[in-house]
């Protein structure tokens, strides 16, 4: 991985494949955080998008998420309950720290996740990208939250302060937006209606000569419904608060764990599964 002191590159078979940045300069509405942009295929096709018109504060590839204890770690407007999408003072950003180990396929991180009231959270991101094919890469990314406050916390979406559906927030992708709306489907299902807020071992996202594969690579992340995005732009995440507020007590950590296939082409279901199988075995 070659880096600088605000950019690393992932390398996989010695193709650049992503570009991590760590110390992002955007206005505090966006959330600051470090994110991955631009993902590509092995061929060279990008699979991100990065501050998009239609949603400006969504960055790549990275973990976001709407209200730890009230603070916006998402960006843009805050669901506030019985009155809808309001702006408040109330974003929060994701500082890097250091990197604790630095490949040429991966990094460990260190982040502070950090309000007006302090450092609410503590993060270890790690990031690993693997060759499957000629035709597909995997991203392996892991992040663990820890509270390092006195007090207890809780992560929560716009769906657990009154807007159904609406539980984005952890683990985020947003795709490249083109003509037509990629096609979306699990192993049982597809469409945007079948896909989003189900739970499924695996999802896909296929666009025009790219295919996404997104899997839980544990029992707790795969138990997260996935949030989808098709039509009005775009994008997939893993739910860390569907139906109710996820606790975070104090020195307590939350782990999630996706790993997404990168392939050039459109998969079908046999080989989307098949490259899923291939990426998160142990």
């Amino acid at each position: 991985m070659t880096s600088s002191n605000d950019t690393a590159v992932l390398r996989v078979a010695g193709r650049p494949v992503g570009r991590y940045v760590t110390r992002p300069e955007l206005p505090a509405r966006l959330s600051p955080r470090p994110y991955l942009h631009p993902v590509t295929t092995l061929a060279g096709t990008s699979v991100t998008e990065l501050t998009p018109a239609d949603h400006a504060h969504h960055l790549g590839v990275g973990v976001a998420v709407p209200d730890v204890e009230g603070s916006n770690f998402w960006g843009g407007r805050t669901y506030v309950r019985d009155q809808g999408p309001t702006e408040l003072d109330n974003h929060g950003s994701q500082r890097h720290m250091a990197f604790q180990l630095r490949d040429p396929d991966g990094f460990v991180e260190e982040l502070r996740w950090v309000a007006a009231g302090g450092e609410l959270l503590r993060e270890r991101r790690t990031v690993a990208a693997t060759e499957l094919t000629d035709q597909a890469w995997a991203l392996d990314l892991t992040f663990s939250l820890t509270n390092v406050t006195q007090s207890p916390l809780s992560i929560g979406s716009p769906a657990t302060n009154g807007r159904p559906g609406a539980a984005y927030g952890g683990f985020f992708w947003r795709a490249r937006k083109e003509a037509a709306a990629p096609e979306v489907f699990t192993a049982d299902a597809e469409g945007e209606a079948g896909a989003h807020g189900r739970r499924a071992d695996w999802l896909a996202l296929a666009g025009d000569g790219w295919t996404l594969v997104f899997a839980g690579a544990t029992e707790q992340t795969r138990r997260d419904p996935w949030f989808v995005r098709t039509e009005e732009y775009p994008g997939v995440g893993s739910s860390l608060a569907y139906d109710e507020r996820l606790p975070i007590p104090p020195g307590e950590t939350v782990v999630r764990r996706v790993v997404t296939v990168v392939a050039d082409g459109r998969l079908d279901r046999d080989a989307a599964a098949a490259l899923v199988r291939k990426a998160v075995s142990p």
